[in-house]
């Protein structure tokens, strides 16, 4: 049996179970998933388990069913419903509308003000969670990332590793380049996603980078813990795959919006548009290079 459903609703369901507690920096959150119907049951099943076993667990797991699923991961979501009651709040999209969407229609289901987003396909270390709130209470964060590994078959041996920008100058610095944070290690205050206008369903492949742009174009105070919290799953061509011709129009909607919102200078514009197009164009196992070499780190 499945947790409250909601279809296409914006209110949160109430909560009779025991929550986290609510000294500093243990206060209850609420994670927020999207799943569709191409994702692996079993990737979807540790991907909670993870969040499930956190040393500070959820009061709330909010899963956006972006459109049908299969039976197969309908029978994981109801099995992970039933053996923890109360806990899940379902909300079913009746078409598959992308992650920006999604996320959109469960900020408004998450009934806790600290959001912890994770995606159905990746591995939370189980500190992860009690680390970030940490870091949120102590300097009094908006938004709190880490770093991350990338990893094939086992988050314990990834095969590369974030440089993510850790301190608030150099996040917004690099935020003009590239994206600052890497979404699934994202710990956000409900109340500033909302005040900045909440996901955008506008930027296929860019919703993130767009809703921490006008996070912190709004005066959100924001740091990545310098080790990694999150490992995200990729497949063996994964970077070859992060491009082609049809990429570019998404490149070039999300980065004009940056330019014509007054995020990117003119010059800044030019400086991260022109090598994301060159990128995108180049012949897959040029792109893997690249972004094996020069965008990411070995990790050993």
């Amino acid at each position: 049996m499945r947790g409250d459903k909601l279809v296409g609703s914006n209110k949160a369901q109430s909560y009779d179970g025991v929550g986290c507690s609510a000294k500093e920096g243990n206060k209850p959150y609420s994670v927020l998933m999207s799943v569709y119907a191409k994702e692996s049951p079993e990737f979807l099943a540790e991907s909670l388990r993870s969040m499930l076993v956190q040393t500070v667990p959820p009061e709330q797991i909010v899963l956006v069913e972006d459109g049908p699923l299969t039976s197969e991961l309908n029978a994981v979501i109801d099995s992970f419903c039933e053996q923890n009651k109360g806990l899940f709040d379902i909300v079913t999209l009746p078409k598959n509308e992308g992650l920006g969407s999604a996320l959109a229609q469960g900020i408004p289901v998450c009934r806790n003000e600290i959001i912890a987003r994770m995606d159905s396909d990746d591995y939370a270390f189980p500190t992860r969670m009690e680390k970030e709130l940490a870091e949120m209470s102590e300097y009094h964060l908006d938004m709190v990332g880490s770093q991350i590994v990338e990893f094939i078959s086992d988050p314990e041996h990834p095969v590369a590793k974030s440089d993510l920008p850790i301190d608030q100058q150099s996040i917004v610095s690099y935020s003009k380049r590239r994206n600052p944070f890497r979404h699934p290690s994202m710990v956000l205050r409900k109340s500033r996603v909302v005040n900045a206008g909440n996901y955008s369903a506008d930027y296929l492949y860019f919703e993130d980078w767009d809703l921490f742009n006008r996070m912190l174009a709004s005066g959100c105070k924001a740091a990545n813990i310098n080790e990694p919290l999150v490992a995200m799953r990729v497949s063996p061509d994964f970077y070859a795959r992060r491009g082609g011709p049809s990429y570019i129009p998404h490149i070039w909607k999300f980065k004009t919006e940056q330019l014509r919102r007054g995020y990117f200078t003119f010059f800044q514009f030019l400086g991260t548009t022109i090598p994301h197009i060159l990128v995108c164009l180049v012949p897959n196992s040029v792109r893997s290079f690249i972004y094996t070499k020069f965008l990411r780190k070995g990790a050993k």
